[in-house]
């Protein structure tokens, strides 16, 4: 069972990096590409991940470091401007595994739920709202648009998620790798310039 979790791990990591699957897909196609049964055991997130970072590191640690240098700060420059909101960048963006494919995650944490919406009317940004599952497993509001990466030289999502500003204390709390599962605009601001970071 375990070396099926490992091929798969395998298989899928090479989707979600050279075609931008998302996890939950990119292991599904991966088990039927490698012909196994339909109820065969699928190897958790964080071991996708492990597989994600194996693969970058192997095929493409160059460009993909550029990518990701790109990503962030397109990321930094919508967090500066929605500093109001308490914004911390999450997923793959954050955690350094993001390529051309992967769309920015924001979280947002408002003491009024449709303050970032009013903000963005206000400005004159077109977004389109959803619902999408957020850290606590629960259905959030986000609000989606479509903003212009110089670095990649093509348009990326950027997906606002909102919170209740009290949601922001179990955010916080490190994730199964004992990682930050999200950072704020200083911490974001370090990785763009490799500078430490102390969360403390």
């Amino acid at each position: 069972m375990q070396s099926s979790k490992l091929e798969i791990s395998a298989v899928a990591a090479q989707l979600v990096v050279e075609e931008g699957l998302d996890y939950g897909a990119a292991k599904h196609r991966a088990a039927k590409a490698l012909g196994l049964p339909a109820r065969t055991a699928l190897p958790d997130n964080d071991a996708l991940e492990d597989a994600v970072v194996d693969y970058i590191a192997t095929f493409c640690p160059e460009s993909q470091a550029q990518e990701l240098q790109s990503l962030r700060a397109l990321a930094l420059t919508w967090m500066t401007r929605l500093t109001s909101f308490s914004p911390y960048l999450g997923g793959a963006v954050w955690h350094g595994t993001a390529t051309h494919w992967s769309d920015i995650y924001i979280q947002l944490f408002c003491e009024d739920s449709k303050s970032a919406e009013i903000f963005l009317i206000d400005h004159q940004v077109r977004y389109v709202p959803r619902t999408v599952t957020g850290f606590h497993g629960g259905t959030v509001d986000a609000l989606s648009v479509h903003a212009f990466c110089s670095g990649l030289g093509e348009e990326v999502g950027v997906h606002l998620l909102i919170y209740d500003r009290d949601d922001v204390r179990g955010a916080l709390r490190p994730d199964a790798k004992g990682r930050a599962p999200r950072g704020d605009l200083a911490a974001v601001r370090a990785l763009l310039h490799d500078l430490p970071y102390d969360s403390d």
